[in-house]
């Protein structure tokens, strides 16, 4: 082992104990993951220092690589071996960085200095801030840095971050399931302003019309999915028309929430790692891998409610706890899965989903 394995092992073992560590610091520290969540009173932490142990050793090496490939840089160039390491996975020390150059938020940050504190300062829309109130003790109750006891807490970061987008972005405003994503992004950048411009990316660049009023850009890739599934998966595209089962029903969360609260942190990050820099292709991939690993599982639905029940089921386990695995999976299993056919299927499901409405 590496000095830089022993340093990180240390590192991992006081943030999520060991067994050697025992009693009262053992319970202590391991009921809380390293992003502030509480863990389930199930978990299984024996499997989970299995896994630990093996990844390590992955975060490692590409920590190593990463820092080389950085070498201090506050700026990349998106290339063939940046698009390689991402998909490998971003060191959370680097992820902020990458994230906000990847997506371009880094530009319009630097283009538009002072906007976001201009945002803060101008008078908010009461309505606008009443729903983002609302939902505010309802964004992760499990994690400790959301609640109002904690210092620092989050939320009020949070406000700012949900009503400055809002102002910035009047035609969506606000809709739930963006207290989630802003959630995320604070936890991972520690800082309001960088979450402003990573919400920018997502909801004007990545996502465009997934969280506008009539939420046509979600509802189409709903369909795109489900069109994908009819090509590569035909069973299962079967087995949902047999019980008349509409895809909203079971993947309006995933596409949503962006994975957040569906799969494992670590797995979602990972998937956000893409997301940021390849698009939105990567959410059609995990769908994809989820549904054709279970795919005979999701056959054996008999009922409208069993094929629910499945998709809730196949979110968990260990093929999507163990991260590294299942992104290596996600770029190999659905096979080829090129722009030009999302392009065409998004205009094909487009409008039949504008006829159907009007």
């Amino acid at each position: 082992m590496t000095g830089m394995q022993e340093a990180m092992e240390k590192k991992y073992r006081a943030a999520n104990g060991s067994s050697a560590a025992g009693g009262r610091a053992k319970d202590r520290v391991e009921r809380v993951d390293p992003y502030g969540f509480e863990r389930s009173k199930d978990f299984d932490y024996e499997s989970y220092e299995e896994l630990m142990s093996e990844y390590l050793v992955v975060l490692t090496q590409r920590s190593i690589k990463w820092s080389k490939l950085l070498k201090g840089k506050s700026k990349v160039q998106k290339n063939v071996k940046l698009k390689r390491y991402v998909r490998k996975g971003i060191p959370n020390e680097h992820r902020a960085l990458i994230w906000m150059t990847a997506s371009g938020a880094q530009d319009q940050l630097e283009k538009n200095p002072g906007y976001y504190q201009s945002l803060l300062g101008a008078k908010h829309d009461p309505k606008l801030v009443d729903t983002i109130c609302t939902d505010l003790n309802r964004t992760f109750p499990d994690n400790l840095q959301f609640r109002k006891t904690s210092s620092p807490c989050l939320q009020k970061a949070l406000f700012n971050v949900l009503v400055a987008t809002g102002h910035h972005n009047p035609t969506v405003g606000y809709c739930q399931g963006m207290n989630f994503i802003a959630g995320y992004l604070l936890i991972i950048t520690k800082d309001e302003e960088k979450s402003f411009w990573l919400m920018d990316a997502l909801l004007s660049r990545i996502l465009p019309d997934y969280y506008s009023p009539a939420m046509l850009g979600l509802k189409t890739d709903q369909e795109v999915l489900g069109e994908l599934v009819k090509i590569k998966i035909p069973g299962v595209w079967q087995t949902m028309m047999d019980h008349n089962v509409m895809w909203t029903l079971v993947v309006s969360r995933w596409f949503i929430c962006l994975y957040i609260d569906v799969l494992p942190v670590e797995t979602v990050l990972r998937i956000w790692d893409c997301l940021f820099y390849e698009g939105s292709k990567i959410l059609f991939r995990v769908a994809l891998t989820l549904i054709n690993q279970n795919q005979a599982l999701i056959q054996q639905a008999q009922s409208m409610p069993d094929v629910c029940q499945t998709f809730k089921q196949i979110a968990h386990g260990p093929f999507v706890d163990e991260c590294h695995t299942f992104m290596q999976k996600i770029f190999t299993e659905p096979r080829s899965l090129s722009r030009a056919t999302l392009t065409k299927l998004r205009a094909t499901c487009r409008s039949r989903i504008v006829a159907e409405e009007s």
